[in-house]
């Protein structure tokens, strides 16, 4: 296991380097670059551009060069820890990110404990009462969850709070905290917003989940060892917490090399329509605007986390299911 887990960690670097390379790429390749569309958009609120403004935007943002210059030079920049400019919001990249992440963090790992916690005790009372009036009930949830578009769920709820609570979700923070610094009234006020975000981005996830615990764990329960520790006399709820749980929780484990990833983009579309601070809609922006300082070291971090998630996942594996050896 030690001999796995160190050349996967001498394979991360390699790829890591690869991954930088395309996703830089792909952020280039569409027509023109951030300097054509902010030209385009002097243009046309009627400010004339010469060709001396051109030259000196083109020569500060580096664009003159070719793209295996400038991502020889944003990469230089990285191993000292500095992520560039960007160009749309005309700061640090670090800054911009560091601002959000936190947030980010808080909204995903709240969905991500939410999920876990709703989806093993949903699935566990399902595949213990099969075909129960609760199992049936639950099972037309999962649907409803996984039918319904995140974003919509967000708008429903939004409509509901304003018109029957008269509250107003959009955001984290109420209008007298946004803008006030941390204590202790602002984490309460964070807390009270983080519920509908939680819901709403955790609902497809959880009803998902559900049905994978559920079918796993009906499976495990058909096999011949459990019938064998039924006649043995072993207790039932001690039975299938210590056997066909554990083996059923396998998908759970499975899922953390995506689950890191989500801590820091989420669901982009729904933080969009809650208007919530965080970085998806930042890497969207930059995307857009071509951006690329901002959108590679973004992509770059999303790369990171899946690959450390991937590695974590095949731990978590090995100890979860002893079938599972990397010698």
């Amino acid at each position: 296991m030690a001999t796995f887990v160190g050349k996967r960690l001498l394979l991360m670097l390699p790829t890591l380097i690869l991954i930088s390379l395309v996703s830089f790429v792909i952020i280039q390749l569409p027509p023109g670059d951030f300097l054509t569309s902010y030209i385009t958009q002097l243009s046309q609120s009627g400010e004339v551009v010469d060709e001396a403004m051109i030259a000196a935007l083109q020569k500060r943002y580096g664009l003159d060069r070719p793209w295996y210059a400038q991502y020889w030079l944003w990469m230089s920049r990285v191993v000292r820890g500095d992520f560039g400019q960007s160009f749309e919001w005309e700061q640090p990249v670090n800054q911009l990110i560091w601002e959000r992440l936190g947030l980010t963090v808080a909204i995903s790992a709240a969905t991500l404990v939410f999920t876990w916690i709703v989806s093993f005790t949903i699935g566990f009372y399902s595949a213990t009462h099969q075909y129960s009036i609760g199992d049936y009930f639950f099972t037309f949830l999962g649907f409803m969850g996984l039918a319904t578009p995140s974003f919509l769920l967000a708008l429903v709820l939004m409509w509901i709070a304003l018109r029957y609570f008269g509250l107003s979700v959009g955001g984290l923070f109420s209008p007298d905290y946004a803008q006030a610094p941390w204590s202790f009234a602002k984490c309460v006020d964070l807390i009270k917003h983080l519920a509908i975000p939680m819901v709403v981005i955790g609902a497809a996830g959880t009803a998902g989940s559900i049905r994978i615990l559920r079918a796993n764990l009906l499976d495990e329960l058909q096999k011949p060892y459990v019938q064998t520790a039924r006649t043995k006399g072993v207790p039932e709820f001690r039975l299938i917490l210590k056997y066909p749980v554990r083996i059923a929780l396998i998908p759970f484990a499975s899922t953390v090399g995506w689950s890191l990833p989500l801590l820091v983009s989420g669901e982009t579309i729904t933080a969009v329509v809650l208007n919530l601070p965080t970085t998806g809609p930042l890497l969207l922006g930059a995307l857009r605007s071509q951006d690329m300082y901002l959108a590679g070291t973004l992509v770059m971090f999303l790369s990171s986390l899946t690959v450390l998630g991937t590695l974590l996942s095949d731990i978590l594996l090995a100890w979860l299911d002893p079938r599972i050896r990397y010698d």
